[in-house]
């Protein structure tokens, strides 16, 4: 029996976003597992140990392209961990987290050979995705970037918080895309991450404030850290993960399941925030 049960050794994989945060996490640990990294970034990345470095802008349907075409070749995973906070104009921000995210993946599926996977970063901001399905499959049916982002442009109050309407699409990309996926050996999962203590939570505290995110954070006590949200995606990308497909993972410490079941109340969670603040 294997002791190596990741199985990374001599895997072709390509990770999207390792500038920082939990991109920077996963291409260092995958790099250390003995995977070939391809990282991608619009900034350049510090990860030492990278098989090539690309910048791409995924705001950008040419840029996506020449990504694509300068890595070449076949791969065994994707991790898509690119993402952008409220802070930005909304526009970009269902691009970047989304749209601009599903093309590079689709650009990259015929390339992804038959027992790879891919991953998304998702949120717990986009757990209420199922509530949503009309709205967002309206927003999905929209079949490249232009089109993707005119959409938002005309519907940004009905659609609400970008940040939002991009982690209930993620999410629900995920789970229409895996029965196909899968017919051809492919698995594809997300993660729905609690706040994460990197430097975009400054972003998210602009949006927030204190106390949404204390809230957040109070079933563990503290934010995550990049490498436990990290170590997730390792895992769903890997050998170890083989039967599992169409997985909105939450990364939380548990607060999604407490949240489901009542055992714990947001707005009271909120509420308390507050009263301690």
């Amino acid at each position: 029996m294997t002791t190596d049960i990741l199985g990374y050794a001599g895997k072709r994989v390509v990770v999207m976003g390792c500038f920082s945060g939990t991109g920077e996490a996963a291409a260092r640990t995958l790099v250390a597992l003995g995977a070939e990294v391809h990282g991608c970034d619009i900034r350049p990345s510090p990860v030492e140990g990278l098989a090539s470095f690309t910048a791409v802008d995924l705001k950008d349907p040419a840029s996506i392209a020449a990504g694509v075409a300068s890595i070449g070749g076949e791969v065994d995973a994707l991790f898509n961990v690119s993402g952008l906070p409220q802070t930005f104009p909304g526009e970009d921000v269902v691009t970047v987290n989304f749209l601009g995210l599903r093309q590079w993946s689709e650009s990259w599926l015929p390339r992804v050979r038959s027992g790879g996977a891919v991953v998304t970063v998702s949120s717990l901001g986009g757990m209420n995705y199922l509530a949503r399905q009309p709205l967002l499959k309206e927003f999905m049916a929209n079949p490249d970037i232009a089109s993707g982002r005119a959409w938002y442009q005309a519907n940004a109050e009905r659609a609400g918080d970008p940040y939002t309407l991009s982690k209930e699409a993620v999410n629900t990309w995920t789970q229409i895309s895996a029965p196909a996926l899968m017919e051809r050996g492919i698995r594809i999962n997300c993660t729905m991450p609690s706040p994460i203590d990197t430097p975009m939570l400054n972003d998210f505290r602009q949006v927030a404030g204190d106390a949404v995110l204390s809230a957040f954070a109070k079933a563990k006590g503290r934010f995550s850290t990049a490498a436990e949200q990290a170590l997730p995606l390792v895992l769903l990308n890997s050998d170890a993960a083989s039967f599992i497909s169409g997985v909105c993972l939450p990364v939380d410490a548990g607060l999604a399941g407490g949240l489901a079941v009542g055992v714990l109340n947001l707005q009271e969670m909120i509420a308390e925030a507050m009263a301690a603040g």
